[in-house]
């Protein structure tokens, strides 16, 4: 199962998006999306300043 965003904490700085090793992460309205070629690393989780992602 991929990360998950929280749109309404997701303040769209981009700090995962660059972490992703994956490039699993893409901005779409200011907001960051998660695509089906996150493996599940958690990088993400640990660099976004605001907490919007979660492992599911």
């Amino acid at each position: 199962m991929p990360a998950v965003v929280d749109k309404e904490t997701c303040t769209g700085c981009g700090a995962c998006v660059k972490i992703c090793p994956q490039d699993a992460i893409k901005m779409v309205d200011g907001k960051a999306v998660v695509n089906e070629d996150c493996i599940d690393c958690g990088q993400c989780v640990d660099e976004c300043p605001v907490e919007a992602i979660e492992m599911e």
